[in-house]
């Protein structure tokens, strides 16, 4: 069986291409999980913000 050796594993371009591409993704899918929480913050007291200016113009 072939013996499992880190430094040539390190020495692999593909193993830092895969290792590069997967942290990019995780990244992104946490920004993307950020601007949606965000976003729905906003949405929120924006139809609070509404209901108050609505009362106040009666």
């Amino acid at each position: 069986m072939a013996k499992f050796e880190a430094k040539q594993l390190l020495k692999e371009k593909k193993f830092w291409f895969a290792s590069i591409l997967i942290a990019w993704a995780a990244a992104l899918q946490g920004h993307m999980m950020w601007l949606q929480r965000q976003d729905s913050f906003k949405n929120k007291f924006v139809i609070v913000d509404q209901g108050i200016d609505n009362e106040e113009q009666k």
